[in-house]
């Protein structure tokens, strides 16, 4: 049976115990590549689509649309055509005995670790294991976001490097406490997380208001950035939608924040109630009025323009640079990645591309941290 390649419920999140199979985009005798969109699951936050981890035939599909499976049982079964259907039939069997008796090894998600960075507490998710001299990847999410926002990308940038999803500060598990809320704080986390776990160089993966400190932090300290990737970035540009921002910062229920909630997604379907009663849980913790308010201010002029420039800013990094963003980006529209190097736009996405097409993300980012790996590596 060593041809036949099982495909498991993923973990995707911190919190993620189980999954629903809402659509199989293949179906049984399909020919298959790996990378291929496999299925649809929903997550406890987000409906996200796996792809194939082989190539092969789709064999057997174990678990049915509709049905919820544990992290990390199998759901199908992938192997050559020339694998025997007997070999196939033996292993369903034991994938359906195994889910009915519940036994069922969990999928490792990832670790998570607290540091101390200026007198603030910054705590992160990694998963992966790139080894002593492996590539490192920090994920750093946006206004109002945390680490969790990577739950589809972390995972598959994990295969051969050390991957870590860090809360900025204010955010998340983090202390909520931004100081004066700069671009240069927020950075210099950033930079201190990296000092912090003896990461002496790293490729910086950043969304929105992330993208800017990511620039900011090469351009204080270029030698420690490997590569940056920039998706949908706040700082270039004359646009960008004051009112989602402002509203975001100031809902205090449910019915007020889920059509601000839905500025974020080409597809609005995606703003599910748990996604914005996580939110708003988030939003209630003691000091997070305030930092939002604060980072307000970095974002935005008073006459709502953007607040940010930082082209002059990526100007003094060197390294390889490359950007992601959504064709329907309503929060930070398109038009602001004019002049930007290697810009890559994703159909049918808008700002939560990370979330909407996570695979396009993590294609961009492998090609430029590939990209960067290879030049560091010529004499």
């Amino acid at each position: 049976m060593a041809e036949i390649q099982r495909v498991t419920m993923p973990k995707w999140g911190l919190s993620m115990k189980t999954g629903r199979i809402t659509d199989w985009l293949a179906t049984e005798g399909d020919d298959i590549t790996e990378g291929d969109d496999l299925v649809d699951i929903d997550t406890d936050k987000i409906t996200g689509t796996l792809e194939s981890p082989g190539s092969g035939v789709l064999r057997r599909v174990i678990a049915p649309a509709g049905e919820d499976v544990p992290v990390g049982a199998t759901i199908a079964l992938v192997a050559p055509a020339s694998v025997a259907d007997a070999e196939v039939d033996e292993a369903a069997e034991t994938a359906l005995r195994e889910l009915a008796e519940g036994v069922v090894e969990e999928a490792a998600g990832p670790v998570t670790g607290t540091v101390e960075v200026d007198g603030r507490t910054l705590s992160y998710a990694t998963l992966g294991d790139g080894g002593a001299d492996g590539e490192v990847v920090v994920l750093v999410h946006g206004y109002g976001g945390d680490k969790n926002s990577w739950l589809f990308v972390q995972e598959p940038l994990a295969d051969g490097r050390t991957v870590h999803a860090l809360d900025l500060p204010g955010h998340g598990e983090s202390t909520k406490d931004v100081g004066d809320g700069s671009l240069t704080t927020l950075a210099n986390a950033v930079l201190g997380f990296l000092e912090t776990l003896n990461v002496t160089k790293a490729h910086l993966v950043g969304h929105s208001l992330g993208g800017a400190v990511v620039v900011a932090a090469a351009a204080a300290q270029p030698a420690k950035v490997s590569s940056l990737a920039l998706v949908a970035p706040a700082g270039f540009g004359d646009r960008i939608n004051a009112g989602y921002l402002r509203g975001f910062a100031t809902a205090t229920s449910r019915r007020e924040l889920k059509p601000h909630l839905s500025a974020l997604f080409a597809d609005p379907d995606l703003v599910t109630r748990r996604l914005a009663d996580d939110l708003l849980k988030y939003k209630r913790l003691d000091g997070v009025d305030r930092v939002l308010e604060k980072l307000l201010g970095t974002l935005l002029e008073d006459d709502d323009t953007p607040a940010l420039h930082i082209a002059p800013l990526l100007a003094r990094y060197e390294g390889p640079v490359t950007v992601v963003w959504g064709s329907e980006d309503d929060v930070l529209p398109p038009e602001n990645a004019a002049g930007l190097p290697d810009v890559h736009s994703v159909e049918g996405a808008g700002h939560l591309v990370h979330l909407e097409k996570p695979s396009a993300v993590v294609e961009v980012v492998v090609e430029v941290v590939s990209a960067a790996t290879e030049r560091s590596a010529r004499p």
